[in-house]
């Protein structure tokens, strides 16, 4: 397992006054400090030492998302009325509704 292969965040508590850092695969983890270098710096010892312990324990450990494989097919439930609302505007710009709906998600 790397480490490196996480997804970490650091962004600006208002609320506590300090840069926190965060793990996307350990949402219940994350590390308040005064510089983005600290905070990062202290997430990625804190999942070190989950994953460390979740190992110890024989538990299942969260596989990073850049080393997940996708297929590029989701199913999405919508209401009839917003299938026929995008079914159209598809059709009025001549591309397929999956096409549509795929510039929509990806702008």
């Amino acid at each position: 397992m790397n480490l490196d292969h996480y997804t970490y965040r650091v962004t600006w508590s208002p609320e506590d006054g300090e840069h926190v850092g965060l793990c996307i695969e350990f949402p219940s983890l994350s590390w308040l400090a005064a510089s983005p270098e600290k905070a990062l710096a202290g997430i990625r010892q804190a999942v070190a030492s989950a994953v460390k312990d979740m190992q110890d324990n024989g538990e299942e450990i969260p596989q990073p998302i850049a080393d997940r494989e996708y297929s590029g097919k989701f199913l999405v439930r919508v209401p009839p009325t917003i299938h026929r609302a995008l079914a159209i505007k598809a059709a009025e710009e001549g591309i397929s509704l999956n096409r549509f709906v795929s510039a929509r998600l990806s702008a």
